[in-house]
């Protein structure tokens, strides 16, 4: 098992030492005040243009491995609208326009409508969860991440009874996206989709930062799907819409090649990619000659979710 319930710890005990004591001392002679924390919202200097820090509470949904350091997370990345090498999200991502950022939520909804990317961080509470990312090429990572449990966001939107699944849509903007001017093979915008009470569970997030700041262009900025049992391609970036839907929506990577990229994608290591084995992951940052580490069910989430799938066909999670 390796979700635990444990006492909240201080900001300071995840986030860098060094950053976190430069941060509160900037905001502090900033003149900062302190009444958004644990709000939801965004600690901003008022004269001054600044990189906001995210202000949320600790979560119980944590893991307790040791994260992967902030150079990891924002250098080695999978993001092809930004093109297929994983340093080049890094590289290119800078030309992304994250402001104004809204977000379309449509479909079978008695509520309907468009939320801004600031009003969403104001109106739901923001959580630090640590969780362990695994790809489905075999290589992992640990994140802080800091989101807004998706399902309270569902919730808000009030979907009807006939909706079984939510879908997912990135943004199209090739004149800033290098990566979908282009790139053959992948048809543009980017979808994924969950079924409903995989979206409702209380592990999957919508993710706006890590390490206590805004998400970075490269990680999905400025809001992205995280689903930790699931391989990494699961979790959507950049999303401009979420619809609720009657059917099993169109996924990018099922579309592209169906015999290896299923819509559950559950991370299952006694179940192999078609091309490579799964059973054992390459930790990022741990060195070329590091031993990997063995996959878990599920990602090592399988007390928690294992249940969303009793009676379904292990060998076919993919």
């Amino acid at each position: 098992m390796t979700v635990y319930k444990y006492p909240k710890p201080l900001p300071s005990e995840i986030t860098p030492k060094e950053t976190f004591l430069n941060r509160r001392s900037f905001m502090k002679a900033a003149g900062i005040a302190s009444a958004t924390a644990l709000s939801g919202g965004l600690a901003i200097n008022s004269s001054h243009a600044m990189t906001p820090s995210l202000e949320f509470s600790k979560s119980k949904y944590s893991i307790t491995d040791e994260p992967n350091p902030i150079e990891d997370i924002k250098s080695y990345n999978n993001f092809y609208e930004f093109g297929t090498g994983k340093g080049d999200p890094a590289a290119n991502a800078g030309s992304l326009t994250t402001k104004p950022w809204n977000i379309k939520i449509d479909g079978l909804t008695n509520k309907p409508g468009e939320i801004d990317i600031e009003d969403l961080m104001s109106k739901f509470d923001m959580e630090e969860r640590i969780y362990r990312l695994r790809c489905v090429e075999a290589w992992s990572m640990v994140i802080p991440w800091v989101g807004i449990p998706l399902r309270d966001v569902i919730n808000a939107y009030e979907p009807q009874g006939s909706a079984k699944y939510v879908s997912f849509e990135t943004l199209v903007r090739p004149e800033e996206m290098s990566g979908q001017r282009g790139l053959g093979g992948l048809d543009w915008p980017y979808v994924e989709g969950l079924r409903m009470d995989e979206a409702m569970h209380p592990l999957t997030i919508l993710a706006v930062g890590i390490y206590g700041e805004p998400m970075p262009n490269q990680n999905g900025a400025p809001v992205r799907l995280v689903v930790p049992w699931k391989y990494g391609f699961k979790s959507i970036k950049s999303i401009v819409r979420m619809s609720f839907t009657e059917n099993e929506p169109p996924t990018t990577w099922n579309k592209l090649a169906p015999n290896e990229y299923g819509f559950y994608s559950n991370v299952n290591p006694t179940v192999d990619h078609p091309r490579w084995s799964q059973k054992a992951e390459r930790i990022v940052g741990s060195g070329i000659f590091a031993k990997k580490r063995e996959t878990e069910m599920f990602n090592g989430y399988a007390d928690e979710v294992a249940s969303l799938y009793e009676g379904m066909d292990l060998a076919k999670f993919y």
